[in-house]
């Protein structure tokens, strides 16, 4: 392992630098029986002499932190490889300190702790099951990345690989039917930064943006951090409530209409052109976010809003994050032909590009039908797990609890109307308990939700194998019969 950089004086003494590599063998940099550098490579990195080097070494070995030898590197003693030193946390900045964004952000954003435990079943939406992922084909695919790209090592276009992007525009028109210019295409790291690009963009503080309740919180945090207000409409089995939009003159719209999230309704055809006239009557823009709409089950495939829209007010948002991995971080955004500069513009000073490897193997395994193969291999795989869910919740608790949004998707919604919504925190707790992950509906409306219904659980399956899915339903009947 390497020195961690310390920024040090070129005419620093051998004092200095013993200091400096004390601290960072009592903070655990070079690990246990871990090396230093040579003293001939860290005299050349700090622009000393390597006998200024040497004599910081003999005072670390002197005081017993390193052991040397003739010819080999000094190693760290044994005993002080993993011992931090307690480390004082810096004051926290006050809110007052922080930017009008900030403030906003401090409040509105939660944050989960995902410390590591091992779960029975974690039901937690947006996982997928590692043995899903096309290894072989994408390492095959990173391989013949890194070749091409070992002949050019230089910034990118920010909108993203043009192979990827032409890749992407014919898989848009084969599998959603949306039709679109390359330069309307733009590659994204992931959803988020999708969707933290049209607020920049689209929304300033003050301003009115709708979106579906429940809903995506993630989503809502996002546009809200910008100083925006939403209105929250509700969403019922045809999707959102279009017949309340004309109340607000809103800037931007945020829906999941192909299968809303998390209820699942499919938006219905009348809903889809109540949504498009309203948002041309006030010259609004609609974020359309198609995350996972390559998994249907027992409905066709829906037109995308953007189909309907000659893609003049809807960008339509999508991603691998459910197809492939979430931890891939890639995604896109097809934007109408006015915004597509200026969203590449926004894009170059973000981050200047998306990571070029990742964009080029993607590439490779649309142009080659491996893509589309694996989502037509991991669909059947999830129709299974669906299946396997379904069945068990109904062996285990019959009529008792309402599902919904189980024809498509990752996930499903189910409520237990026998336990009152005082009781959902203890039961997210106690199902911990015995090893099992739960996550609650209620934190996705923008106000609680009638606490008639009971409560409500958002179940994904996708991470789980369908024996993991029995056993941690059989515990969640236990837990939910122990109230």
């Amino acid at each position: 392992m390497g020195i961690v950089v310390v920024q040090l004086d070129q005419r620093m003494g051998a004092r200095q630098i013993y200091e400096a590599l004390r601290e960072q063998i009592l903070a655990g940099v070079f690990g246990r029986d871990g090396h230093l550098p040579s003293s001939r490579s860290l005299a050349q990195d700090l622009g000393v002499s390597r006998t200024t080097v040497t004599l910081a070494f003999e005072q670390l070995h002197a005081e017993g932190f390193i052991r040397m030898r003739q010819g080999a590197r000094a190693q760290i003693a044994p005993t002080l490889g993993n011992q931090p030193e307690p480390k004082v946390s810096p004051p926290k900045p006050t809110t007052a300190s922080l930017s009008a964004y900030g403030q906003r952000i401090a409040v509105v954003v939660g944050w989960r702790d995902q410390a590591e435990q091992t779960l029975v079943a974690d039901f937690r939406h947006g996982d997928l099951t590692p043995s899903d992922f096309p290894a072989t084909a994408w390492k095959r695919a990173i391989n013949q990345a890194m070749d091409q790209r070992s002949q050019r090592l230089a910034y990118d276009d920010p909108r993203g690989s043009r192979r990827l992007r032409m890749a992407l525009q014919g898989y848009l028109w084969r599998a959603r039917t949306i039709r679109c210019d390359l330069a309307q295409v733009l590659i994204v790291n992931g959803s988020q930064q999708g969707l933290d690009l049209c607020a920049r963009l689209l929304l300033e503080t003050g301003d009115s943006f709708v979106i579906e309740d429940p809903c995506y919180a993630m989503a809502r945090q996002i546009f809200g951090g910008t100083g925006a207000v939403a209105h929250a409409i509700p969403v019922d089995a045809e999707g959102i409530r279009s017949d309340r939009l004309d109340k607000f003159a809103a800037r931007l719209a945020y829906v999941t209409p192909s299968h809303q999230f998390p209820l699942g309704s499919v938006m219905s055809v009348s809903r889809r052109h109540s949504l498009l006239q309203w948002a041309g009557r006030h010259g609004a823009y609609i974020v359309e976010d198609d995350y996972d709409s390559e998994f249907r089950y027992d409905i066709n495939p829906v037109p995308p809003l953007y189909g309907l829209s000659d893609g003049g007010d809807v960008i339509y948002l999508g991603t691998v994050s459910k197809t492939l991995s979430p931890a891939l971080r890639l995604g896109f955004l097809v934007v109408p032909v006015e915004l597509a500069d200026v969203f590449a513009k926004a894009k170059l000073l973000m981050d200047r590009h998306s990571p070029a490897l990742e964009q080029e193997a993607l590439a490779t395994l649309i142009e080659s039908g491996a893509y589309e193969r694996h989502i037509r291999r991991v669909r059947r795989f999830n129709r299974d797990r669906r299946e396997a869910l379904l069945s068990a919740l109904r062996r285990h608790f019959g009529g008792g609890i309402a599902i919904e949004g189980a024809e498509a998707g990752l996930h499903v919604t189910v409520r237990f109307p026998g336990l009152a919504a005082a009781q959902e925190a203890a039961l997210i707790t106690r199902a911990r308990q015995h090893g099992l992950g739960l996550y609650p509906l209620s934190p996705l409306y923008q106000a609680p939700p009638d606490a008639a219904g009971g409560v409500g659980l958002v179940m994904g399956y996708s991470g789980l194998d369908p024996r993991r899915i029995e056993r941690g339903v059989e515990i969640l009947a236990g837990v939910v019969g122990s109230f």
